[in-house]
């Protein structure tokens, strides 16, 4: 039952840094203005990472012999990350974005490191330590561009 329970957290936590990665991928390639280029190159770095990311939190459902979800189709019904049109959003918008949903994928992920942790699975705990690390520092990073 802990595993369900688990994996149900992982799935949540891939849909949601995939739509994530999307969205900032998709800021990089269509900000404008007078931050483009600094915010150009940090959303770089950060999809970038976020790419490797998916990839762990991928492998580790599949460590639990469960299938991974992977497409867009099933990311859209579980992920909290809404995305958004780079098209209607100023830099300053896209800010906000980003910061807002890095801070709900901080939300969940503290919640569900703490559900591991109780459960006894170290490694996912540890993963989720890892994930609140980089979200933390990219909401910061990202926050500090607002002027």
């Amino acid at each position: 039952m802990a595993s369900t329970t688990i994996c149900s957290n992982l799935a949540r936590t891939l849909a949601d840094e995939y739509t994530l990665t999307l969205k900032t991928q998709n800021f990089h390639w269509n900000v404008e203005g007078p931050m483009f280029y600094s915010l150009h190159l940090m959303f770089e770095q950060q999809y970038t990472a976020m790419q490797l990311i998916v990839d762990r939190v991928a492998e580790r459902i599949r460590s639990y012999g469960e299938k991974a979800p992977g497409s867009y189709e099933e990311f859209k019904k579980i992920s909290k990350i809404q995305d958004a049109s780079p098209g209607k959003l100023s830099a300053h918008q896209m800010i906000d974005a980003l910061v807002e949903d890095h801070e709900t994928l901080l939300k969940d992920i503290h919640l569900f490191r703490k559900l591991a942790d109780q459960a006894g699975d170290a490694t996912t705990a540890t993963l989720y330590d890892e994930l609140a690390l980089f979200h933390d520092k990219a909401a910061w990073m990202i926050r500090s561009q607002r002027s």
